[in-house]
């Protein structure tokens, strides 16, 4: 899987938004994919058109575990939003995940003016979601 660098280097090579679509659907199609008994209601993320499966891991100190996801799409463009998602907030700490604004990055790399509403609702579901598991596990 791509690192969030490397995606915004790739995407400062790309000048049009055709080339930028073909490259968030190759990142989606290098996402491994979910188990089907991890595709269940609790890890499907509400708010978003397509369906999302997201996953949540935990690992070292309670009090400020390092988070890492999983996940995946029914469609090619949000899988490859969901590969995005999961470079920009896998490996970090919940505190440094509550912190961390990703559209800030998403505007950065032109990823948010181009897509249409339902995908961009879809994507700030995504990011509430990790965001907000984060605040919980950080607060513990």
């Amino acid at each position: 899987m791509a690192s969030l660098d490397q995606i915004i280097d790739d995407f400062a090579f790309l000048d049009d938004w055709e080339d930028r679509y073909r490259y968030v659907i190759e990142l989606g199609k290098a996402l491994p994919d979910l188990a089907e008994e991890k595709r269940t209601s609790e890890n499907k993320v509400m708010g978003c058109a397509s369906q999302v499966w997201l996953v949540t891991h935990t690992a070292g100190d309670p009090d400020n575990p390092v988070m890492s996801f999983e996940g995946d799409s029914d469609a090619h463009i949000v899988r490859g939003l969901v590969a995005i998602v999961l470079a920009t907030y896998s490996g970090k700490t919940a505190s440094e995940i509550a912190g961390l604004d990703a559209f800030e990055i998403f505007s950065k790399i032109g990823l948010v003016e181009n897509l249409s509403s339902q995908r961009s609702n879809g994507l700030r579901s995504m990011v509430n979601r990790i965001r907000e598991e984060a605040r919980v596990r950080a607060a513990a």
